[in-house]
């Protein structure tokens, strides 16, 4: 409201410039922790296309780069087959989130399943030349968001995990396997386009798998017990009253 009522001045000619301009209101703060998955979740999803089709293989590969790169929905459907570069196994994230390119890998399975995309899927699917479109529709044009929306939220639910979501859902789980395997925040604060780290920080409290590996490994008490030590005498327990 204060930024807007300022903005509003200085575009009234009422004001030489916003005060507010880089006024930092607190953030609202997000419900609950994103619904993550496993790796061996993300593997079943990804098994879900059938790649002896060759729609199957676009499939697949845009699950594989939704899971490789944590492009939002738009970020990927935005993508160009020149944005693709195959030899450094990068991809070129144009006008992402806050009108910002940036570059993000592809990672080498991702890489495999878009270049086996490009040479066998994509020629069938072309109608025009002119098409600059990484991953097309059946009608050979670029690909709807809310089309791909649905259709990740139904390959999920094909995949039989009790669990329901769409893009981001592997982007989530692309922020919190890197993490759980270590990965620097501010790394994948770059991978994700994030603009605050703060934003990145909700990943630190999804995963909770580093934080018991270290603390099994670092506290006086949360060592992992030998067989001899396991049998502790009723008498190291208070008895009840």
């Amino acid at each position: 409201m204060v930024q807007g009522f300022f903005a509003w001045l200085c575009r009234e000619n009422l004001l030489p410039a916003n005060p507010a301009a880089d006024l930092e209101l607190p953030r609202k703060q997000p419900r609950g922790l994103p619904r993550g998955l496993s790796l061996a979740e993300v593997e079943k999803i990804l098994a879900v296309p059938d790649v002896s089709d060759p729609l199957g293989v676009r499939d697949r590969a845009i699950l594989e780069t939704l899971y490789g790169t944590g492009l939002r929905r738009l970020e990927l459907v935005n993508l160009d087959v020149s944005d693709v570069d195959g030899a450094r196994g990068l991809v070129l994230v144009r006008r992402g989130k806050g009108g910002k390119d940036r570059l993000a890998p592809l990672g080498a399975q991702a890489l495999r399943w878009v270049e086996r995309y490009l040479e066998v899927c994509r020629p069938l699917l072309e109608v025009s030349a002119t098409e600059s479109a990484l991953f097309l529709s059946g009608y050979g044009g670029r690909l709807n968001p809310n089309y791909l929306g649905n259709w990740v939220r139904k390959t999920i639910l094909r995949a039989q995990l009790g669990k329901t979501g769409s893009c981001h859902l592997f982007r989530h789980a692309c922020a919190t396997h890197l993490l759980d395997n270590g990965a620097d925040l501010r790394m994948i604060q770059e991978l994700l386009g994030h603009a605050r780290l703060d934003t990145t920080q909700i990943y630190t409290a999804v995963s909770i798998t580093q934080l018991r590996e270290t603390h099994a490994h670092c506290h006086p008490r949360g060592k992992i017990l030998s067989d001899n030590e396991k049998s502790v005498p009723d008498a190291a327990f208070p008895k009840q009253i």
